[in-house]
């Protein structure tokens, strides 16, 4: 139960332990993606990640999860599937705060998914929001397009990307429906595994075995996914979506750094202004949303 007396700040910091995780997630998975493809880094990250995850629900013997549950999670699945393999393809090509900035429109793609599938309504300040994210994403694409580092495949990723931020949006919408339904470690389990064996149809075609040197990445990815999402679960469950919210801002911050880092990634002027576009949108929209509404994180 969600104490509404206690303090949000250990909720907010642990949210901030979450995406600090994930972000470091995305450095090995882009190292993966460039080593092996997005497939197959997808695919062994998620195969791994049910061995990990499994582990640990399995053990606590819990009730095994009605149709109508494992159907949510089998749907679900299927566009986190394709979020995983839009994101880390462009991911590959593209130097992490730019690919982090293009994927914060999901929240404001989400709007549009929220009136279509749930019938809420869209009044003239998330319009205003959503025009002006569209703004930064046009600011980075065309400081994209202008730069002299250019590539014929920069297009190609900010597109695959901006695929990613709809499949995104649309597991906004299931994940409302999923967090009443499932546990966060349910869900960690069951994503993992049909993930998987989704993608395993496609390993007739593409499917490589990584050496052993890219092991422990495999794994070190698989448990920080799984950690990133119990944090943000337990954060969640503790403090209200809109204070919470913000920490994925942080994201970027640590996109900067890691990709600076570890990639030799320098930002440039338009990815930061079209972020600070994309984020400002976005928090005009957190301030009209509704105390306690159980979004659960959406993991890559």
């Amino acid at each position: 139960m969600r104490p509404d007396s206690a303090s949000p700040l250990v909720p907010f910091l642990i949210a901030c332990a979450g995406i600090a995780t994930f972000s470091a997630m995305d450095v090995l998975m882009k190292g993966l993606s460039i080593d092996i493809g997005a497939y197959n880094a997808v695919l062994w990250r998620t195969g791994t990640g049910t061995l990990v995850s499994g582990a640990i629900y399995l053990a606590a013997r819990p009730k095994w999860p009605d149709r109508a549950t494992m159907r949510i999670h089998a749907w679900r699945s299927l566009f986190v599937s394709g979020m995983a393999l839009s994101f880390f393809w462009g991911l590959a090509r593209l130097p992490m705060a730019e690919a982090i900035a293009l994927a914060f429109v999901a929240p404001l793609m989400a709007l549009y998914m929220a009136a279509i599938f749930l019938g809420e309504k869209i009044g003239p300040r998330s319009i205003a929001a959503s025009l002006l994210g569209l703004a930064g994403v046009i600011v980075i694409v065309a400081g994209k397009l202008g730069g002299s580092d250019y590539s014929d495949e920069a297009l190609w990723a900010v597109g695959a990307v901006f695929l990613s931020a709809i499949f995104y949006a649309y597991n906004l919408i299931l994940a409302r429906r999923q967090a009443k339904m499932a546990e966060p470690l349910e869900i960690a389990f069951f994503q993992n595994f049909f993930v998987a064996a989704i993608l395993a149809l496609g390993a007739p075609w593409f499917l490589a075995v990584p050496d052993a040197g890219q092991a422990p990445h495999i794994f070190g990815a698989a448990v920080l996914a799984t950690t990133s999402l119990l944090l943000l679960s337990w954060a969640y469950a503790r403090a209200e979506t809109q204070i919470l919210a913000t920490t994925e801002y942080t994201g970027f911050l640590w996109a900067m750094l890691f990709g600076w880092f570890f990639f030799n990634e320098a930002v440039a002027l338009p990815t930061l202004a079209g972020a600070a576009l994309i984020v400002a949108a976005c928090l005009i929209v957190i301030r009209k949303a509704p105390h306690g509404d159980p979004i659960e994180p959406a993991a890559a």
